[in-house]
């Protein structure tokens, strides 16, 4: 089944060791705008194949208690973001992949 709450960052490590990997951490730092705000829920929508599970798996990653991603965002966009290292890893997370079922 796997680990639902606080997962680990494995699955974007993997997306970054990818070839074909284009930076989209910019979200990061667009959705750290919103945290603690009345428009604080965010719906990541995208067409069909254009990297829905990726993009939560990076924000899984950043926000994730669970893990340390500091190296993984390194030399990243979202690095030179101001927020960054004040919601790094500061959260508890959800994450539930029904792409399987």
């Amino acid at each position: 089944m796997g680990v639902y709450l606080n997962p680990s960052n494995i699955g974007f490590e993997y997306s970054l060791r990818s070839e074909i990997y284009v930076d989209k951490t910019g979200v990061i730092g667009y959705a750290n705008r919103f945290l603690m705000t009345q428009q604080r829920y965010i719906c990541v929508s995208r067409p069909r194949r254009f990297g829905k599970t990726m993009a939560a798996e990076m924000l899984a990653a950043y926000y994730s208690k669970g893990c340390d991603s500091s190296r993984l965002f390194l030399g990243l966009s979202v690095a030179k973001d101001g927020s960054y290292l004040q919601n790094l890893n500061k959260f508890n997370v959800a994450f539930l992949n029904i792409q399987g079922f």
